[in-house]
């Protein structure tokens, strides 16, 4: 067994492009089949891949789950533990599990790199157990910084090995489809935080079984993982070949399988073992999509729309609504926009709907800011305040929030990608925790016409990056959008 896989791997390795498509009896119609646009045996099933998809889609489901945790239940958990009324402590809260969230984003890469993206999975799914048995023991302040710093950083682990996974085990031409799959589950997760806090304000201590309900899907996360696929791409890089088709045999079928790993060896050049230097993702030939990534992501997060889920009970409070109520609506509204991308992202295509998402942001935030000034009053200002949050985050979710990690795992080449993936995560978290603690103060001294007059601005800055540096990846195979924008020298 073990010559049969060294001689599989130095088959594919060895020799000229030449030879290696000839080994696999590869023409250029077979290798348009993962393209979706295959003439003699059509696409292959997404009914292979899409169980694989969900069970990575539970990692999305946990983000968003402690995205929101603490929305419903950060009043009566300030109040047990003796910090209420204290903004700096309760935006803490929250920017703690954010700076953890930074720390494993920066190591996401190399766990991912280094063990596989499935053992990546479980490795995430520990801090998380742990975290939230923490904090649901939380008997003050610290306690709970502790047990979100835990689980913060299983959170930074967590997207950017989602985002990998789902690139590279789906038909290109469902990937947008299935990279939407994580957006909608986190949006299931942000509605399962909601519905399981509400009781927090009317029971003691039911904030403690808010932290305790995540533990179970990441158990689940855990174990399912075990008998899930590895990806045939890193499969491939690591020199398991033999294992590399037996992968893409379970994900595509038998007939698909030559054409799979054809398309491989047409970006996979056999230095993909040698180590990434991080100066050739800030100085090198990588340098450009390494910054259009950090830069999409951080505009993603100065729009605000952090700051709508960890506060909107409070926001919604302060303008006369109920939390339970405006909660549930911005849920509902998540919900549709991440169905939207969800029929959509493989029909508009990537920056159509950013362009699309940041645009409907920009108005969105402009109605939120109007209804703070001089020019409205009475229950027009509740109106206004309400439509508007609902209207950023139904267009969030349209765009904004599922395309940017799918378009940066398309778009890094195979040999960098799981590296430059944690670079621009970290920029996400880093941007993200800023938000997290700073934004309630920040209300308290610019008020909310500055403040979002602020994010609008940023969300129009958005819609010109686009325009000038995305990329559109829509139905292409990885290997051949590697191959047009870093072409070989």
């Amino acid at each position: 067994m073990r010559g049969r896989h060294v001689d599989s791997y130095s088959m594919y390795k060895r020799g000229t492009r030449d030879h290696v498509i000839n080994t696999y009896d590869y023409d250029k119609e077979q290798v348009r089949l993962l393209s979706g646009v295959g003439k003699d045996i059509g696409n292959p099933s997404w009914k292979r891949s899409f169980p694989y998809i969900l069970l990575a889609a539970l990692s999305s489901f946990l983000f968003g789950y402690h995205l929101g945790v603490v929305n419903e239940t950060l009043e009566s958990m300030s109040h047990d533990l003796g910090f209420h009324g204290d903004t700096m402590a309760e935006g803490l809260v929250v920017s703690t599990c954010l700076g953890g969230a930074f720390v494993g984003s920066l190591f996401s890469g190399s766990i991912a790199e280094g063990v596989g993206r499935r053992r990546a999975f479980q490795l995430c799914a520990l801090p998380l157990i742990i975290g939230s048995s923490m904090s649901a023991t939380a008997k003050n302040l610290w306690g709970m910084l502790l047990g979100r710093l835990f689980v913060g950083t299983g959170m930074g682990i967590g997207p950017p090995v989602a985002a990998l996974y789902v690139a590279e085990v789906s038909p290109a031409y469902v990937r947008g489809t299935y990279g939407s799959c994580s957006q909608l589950a986190t949006c299931l997760g942000l509605m399962g935080a909601l519905f399981i806090g509400f009781p927090a304000k009317q029971i003691e201590g039911w904030w403690r079984m808010c932290f305790w309900a995540s533990v179970a899907p990441a158990a689940l996360l855990t174990v399912f993982m075990e008998f899930s696929v590895e990806s045939p791409h890193w499969l491939f890089k690591r020199g398991r070949g033999a294992d590399a088709e037996a992968e893409f045999e379970k994900l595509l079928g038998g007939p698909y399988v030559k054409g799979a790993m054809a398309e491989l060896s047409k970006s996979q050049r056999g230095d993909e073992a040698d180590t990434v230097k991080l100066s050739e993702l800030f100085y090198g030939h990588h340098r450009k999509v390494v910054f259009m990534g950090s830069s999409l992501f951080a505009l993603q997060q100065l729009s605000g729309i952090n700051a709508v889920f960890y506060f909107s009970s409070t926001v919604f409070k302060s303008a006369g609504v109920p939390s339970e109520s405006a909660n549930i609506c911005v849920g509902i509204a998540n919900l549709l926009g991440s169905l939207f991308a969800l029929v959509s992202m493989d029909k508009l295509g990537r920056k159509a709907l950013l362009i699309a998402s940041f645009s409907g942001m920009a108005v969105a935030m402009t109605i939120q800011a109007t209804s703070a000034s001089s020019l409205v009053s009475g229950s027009s200002v509740i109106y206004l305040s309400v439509g508007g949050m609902l209207l950023f985050v139904l267009t969030f979710a349209m765009g904004a929030g599922p395309v940017p990690g799918l378009l940066l795992s398309e778009m890094f080449p195979s040999r960098v990608r799981a590296k430059a993936m944690s670079i621009c995560m970290a920029v996400h978290w880093m941007i993200n925790s800023l938000v997290g603690l700073l934004f309630l103060r920040l209300l308290e001294l610019l008020g909310p016409l500055v403040l979002n007059t602020i994010f609008a601005t940023f969300c129009l800055l958005a819609v010109i990056f686009v325009k000038k540096n995305v990329l559109e990846t829509k139905g292409k195979s990885l290997q051949d959008i590697e191959i047009a924008l870093l072409p070989p020298v």
